[in-house]
């Protein structure tokens, strides 16, 4: 399946799934953070993806700035639709 014309996932997936894959190393895998890392399981990061790509929140030399800049506004939502859905702990 194919949506957006750009994003191939399988029957019954999370669109978002695979582009928030992209945040596992750092927040966990499905956002359930191990330790420091802001866990993301549960909230919507929509807000501060956006924030982050005009440069309005954090360190704008951060690596969450390239990150966020490299996603489309329909891509963020995806991403942030996949993390609010997921359980936390």
């Amino acid at each position: 399946m194919v949506l957006g014309g750009s994003l191939p996932v399988q029957a019954g997936e999370h669109p978002g799934r695979l582009l928030a894959s992209n945040c596992f190393q750092c927040h966990g895998t499905d956002g359930k953070a191990v330790g420091d890392m802001e866990p993301l399981a549960g909230k919507d990061v929509y807000s501060d993806l956006k924030e982050m790509q005009l440069g309005l929140e954090g360190d704008p030399d951060s690596i969450m700035r390239p990150h966020a800049l490299g996603y489309t506004d329909e891509q963020i939502r995806w991403i942030a639709d996949y993390f609010r859905a997921q359980p936390e702990r």
